[in-house]
C-alpha cells in the first residue's frame, strides 16, 4: 500500500508543480518548449521504469515498458481529437494547455477507477479477457478500415449541457466559470473541457484492456504496473500534442501502425487466456508461472515497437502528394459549407 500512496504523493506533486511552477500562465508553446517537455516527462517515465527493475525485477521492468510504449502511441490518436475539438470551438492556443491539464486530471482519476474495476472483473470472471480481447482486435480493424468523423458540437453532452448549465457567450480567458448578474455561468472553455474528459472515456476503453494484455494479469504487482505506465503516458499527453499536432498529417502510415498494435494485443490476450484455462482444466488449480506468457514480454515489446517504427518509417518515406490534401481539404470544406 505504501507504494501507492508514494505514486499518488508523486503524481500530485508533480501536477501541483506544472500548474502552478513550470505553467502558471496561459501562454502559445513554442516547438521547442513542446519538445522539452515532451523528452523531460519521458524521461520521468524511464526513469520510474529503473525503480521497477531495481524493485520488481526485469520482467515487471519490461512490461511498464511495453504497457507504457502502448499508451504513449494510442494516445496520438487523442491529438487528433483534440485538435479538432479546439479547432472546432475555437480555442486559441494558449489557452488550450488549461484545458488540457484539467483533462488529465480527470483522466487519472478515471484510469485508476478503469484499473481497478478491470482488475476485480479478471480476478472474478477470466472470461472477461476474452471480451476484452475481441474488443481490441474489433477497434484495430475498425480504426484501420473505418472513416468516421464526429462533429463535437453536435454530441449528445453538448446539447444535454446547455440545456441545463447556463452558459455565457462572453469572452472569459482561461475561466471556466463567470459571475453576471449575480448568476455564475459556465465558459465555452468548460464545454470544451467536458469534451475532452468525455472523450478520454472512450480512449480509456481501448488502452486500459491494451495494457492488460501486455501485463501478467496474475502477477502480485498488475494493478501498480497496469496505473502507472497509464498515467506517466497521460502526464506526457499534453506537451506530445502541442509538438505533434500540427504535424500529425505527415503520419498518414500511423493508423495503420496503431491499428496492428490493438490487433496483435488482442489476439496475444485470447490466446494466453485460451492457453491459461486448458492449463487450468488439467491441472484442477491455477499456478500462474506455471501458466506463464504465451508471448514473452520482451517479445512484445520488440512487436509493438516495430509496428509503430514501420508505420512511422513508411509515412515519412511515402508522403502524401500536397495535391492530394489540397484537394481533400477543398472537397471536406465544400461539403461542409465552408470556403
Amino acid at each position: 500500500m505504501s507504494h501507492w500512496i508514494a505514486f499518488a504523493v508523486f503524481v500530485t506533486v508533480m501536477l501541483i508543480l506544472d500548474l502552478t511552477v513550470f505553467h502558471k500562465q496561459s501562454h502559445e508553446p513554442s516547438l521547442r518548449e513542446s519538445a522539452f517537455w515532451t523528452c523531460f516527462w519521458s524521461a520521468l517515465a524511464l526513469g520510474f521504469n529503473a525503480i521497477v527493475w531495481w524493485w520488481l525485477g526485469g520482467k515487471a521492468a519490461i512490461e511498464f515498458l511495453t504497457g507504457y510504449l502502448v499508451e504513449w502511441s494510442l494516445s496520438m490518436d487523442n491529438v487528433f481529437v483534440f485538435a479538432v475539438v479546439f479547432a472546432y470551438f475555437g480555442v486559441p492556443l494558449k489557452y488550450q494547455y488549461r484545458v488540457l491539464f484539467w483533462g488529465i486530471l480527470g483522466a487519472v482519476i478515471m484510469r485508476l477507477t478503469f484499473v481497478l474495476l478491470g482488475a476485480e472483473l479478471v480476478e472474478r470472471a477470466n472470461w472477461i479477457l476474452w471480451f476484452f480481447g475481441a474488443f481490441l482486435v474489433y477497434t484495430g480493424v475498425k480504426l484501420a478500415f473505418g472513416d468516421e468523423e464526429h462533429d463535437p458540437g453536435e454530441g449528445a453532452l453538448i446539447k444535454l449541457l446547455r440545456r441545463f448549465i447556463p452558459v455565457t457567450n462572453t469572452p472569459a480567458g482561461d475561466r471556466f466559470f463567470v459571475r453576471e448578474g449575480g448568476r455564475l455561468l459556465a465558459t465555452p472553455l468548460f464545454l470544451v473541457l467536458l469534451v475532452v474528459e468525455s472523450t478520454d472515456v472512450l480512449f480509456a476503453v481501448d488502452s486500459v484492456p491494451a495494457i492488460f494484455g501486455v501485463v501478467d494479469q496474475r502477477a502480485h504487482y498488475f494493478e501498480f504496473i497496469v496505473f502507472t505506465s497509464n498515467v506517466f503516458a497521460i502526464l506526457g499527453l499534453r506537451a506530445l500534442y502541442f509538438l505533434l499536432a500540427g504535424v500529425m498529417n505527415l503520419f498518414r502510415f500511423l493508423n495503420y501502425g496503431l491499428s496492428a498494435v490493438l490487433v496483435f494485443v488482442g489476439l496475444k490476450m485470447i490466446a494466453e487466456s485460451a492457453r491459461h484455462n486448458e492449463w487450468l482444466a488439467a491441472q484442477g488449480g491455477w499456478d500462474a508461472h506455471a501458466a506463464g506468457h504465451l508471448v514473452p514480454p520482451w517479445l512484445s515489446l520488440l512487436v509493438i515497437v516495430g509496428l509503430i517504427g514501420t508505420s512511422v518509417a513508411a509515412s515519412l518515406a511515402f508522403p502524401e502528394r500536397a495535391d492530394r490534401r489540397d484537394m481533400a481539404g477543398d472537397g471536406q470544406n465544400a461539403e461542409s459549407g465552408h470556403g
